[in-house]
């Protein structure tokens, strides 16, 4: 299990982003005392294969209905070429 701060520096994020998606609902946890802590599959599962959460339905096409371009995997193809 993984407290807040844990959490935000394996998937590089700031513990106030972990604590806003524990009270979203978008990261399970279970709260003990006054520490929340989260299991290494559920932080995985909200995470995703990308790194980034899942957009919004409906944040996945353009205007014309064309698939959005994954810019966080194009980014980080950039930067695995330096």
């Amino acid at each position: 299990m993984l407290t807040v701060p844990e959490a935000a520096r394996r998937v590089g994020r700031n513990p106030e982003t972990i604590r806003r998606w524990i009270r979203s609902g978008r990261l399970r946890s279970q709260k003990i005392g006054t520490q929340h802590l989260i299991e290494e599959d559920d932080l995985a599962q909200a995470i995703g294969r990308s790194g980034s959460l899942p957009l919004p339905k409906g944040w996945e096409t353009t205007w014309t209905g064309e698939p959005m371009p994954d810019v966080v995997a194009l980014v980080r193809e950039v930067r695995d070429t330096r």
